[in-house]
């Protein structure tokens, strides 16, 4: 029963309202007051402040800051060669395997729709199709940097506004279509095995999503989608690079193309530390992207 209302509760909040005062409040530097709630975070959370850049709370002007901390130097190193991918985050994976057609897995009994995930852009969905996904969950207490996997070009970054629902485990059993759903960031890599598509999902009192390239996107104004293309311009971001972040906790949701990576050992529900091995390039990827080398030459 509690857990049926805690779902349905979302339903008729004012998630963007409320995640908009949070956000304000996140971003102020209130002294005392400000430290104090890091503290409580901390404690709550049971964050591991160990592997902070700057363990100390007192370091943190504002709960935004101690939010998108740094980790210190070497802690997560990035593993593998050019033949395989790296995690992006600390999370957890939620699920993961392939896209049937246009239908990703969301969680038992709820698929949702790829080309909605990607911003209702079929010409951009049509290249994942029969590929793989992963959806990977930021808790509160994890590191909300989200890094490449792999070396990629930018091509597109879309702005899709929606929902906020949570993105807890709980809320993805029970929210038909919750990636889709929400407001997302949408970037789109050209990479060595292919396109492949990093979605930031926004969610209840997230602040905000920034990426390196174009600093805030979200809360933006307007209720259509913006789609931004870089094809002439040479966004280039190697693996292990920090290519955005969550001002809040979150979920990402990582798409490749058909036959270009085989994943490493994933479990839904297992702990992932960025750096560490994600997917491995299948071999016939890799000779499709030799050949297209030899072509150009």
């Amino acid at each position: 029963m509690l857990d049926w209302f805690k779902v349905r509760i979302q339903y008729i909040l004012p998630k963007h309202l409320l995640s908009r005062m949070v956000g304000w409040l996140a971003a102020a530097e209130a002294g005392a007051i400000t430290q104090f709630f890091i503290k409580i975070f901390i404690k709550s959370f049971n964050v591991d402040m160990d592997e902070a850049k700057h363990s100390d709370p007192a370091n943190y002007l504002s709960f935004n800051a101690f939010f998108t901390r740094e980790l210190k130097e070497d802690i997560r190193p990035i593993e593998g060669d050019n033949q395989q991918l790296c995690h992006s985050v600390d999370g957890r994976v939620s699920q993961f395997g392939k896209i049937i057609g246009d239908d990703v897995f969301q969680a038992k009994g709820h698929n949702y729709s790829l080309t909605t995930l990607l911003g209702g852009k079929p010409e951009l969905a049509s290249v994942f199709k029969g590929g793989d996904f992963a959806t990977i969950y930021l808790s509160p207490k994890d590191y909300h940097r989200i890094h490449m996997p792999i070396d990629g070009k930018l091509t597109d970054m879309l702005h899709v506004p929606g929902e906020l629902f949570s993105v807890n485990p709980l809320t993805a059993e029970n929210v038909p279509g919750l990636f889709a759903r929400n407001e997302r960031v949408v970037t789109i890599f050209d990479t060595s095995v292919g396109k492949v598509a990093i979605v930031l999902v926004g969610a209840t009192i997230v602040a905000s999503i920034e990426t390196v390239w174009a600093g805030n996107i979200t809360p933006p104004a307007g209720k259509t989608v913006q789609h931004w293309q870089y094809e002439n311009q040479d966004i280039e971001l190697s693996k292990g690079d920090e290519m955005g972040r969550f001002k809040l906790g979150s979920t990402i949701v990582v798409c490749f193309e058909p036959n270009a990576i085989e994943f490493a050992e994933l479990e839904a529900g297992m702990v992932t530390r960025l750096g560490q091995p994600f997917a491995y390039v299948k071999e016939e990827s890799a000779d499709a992207n030799d050949t297209k080398g030899t072509d150009k030459a």
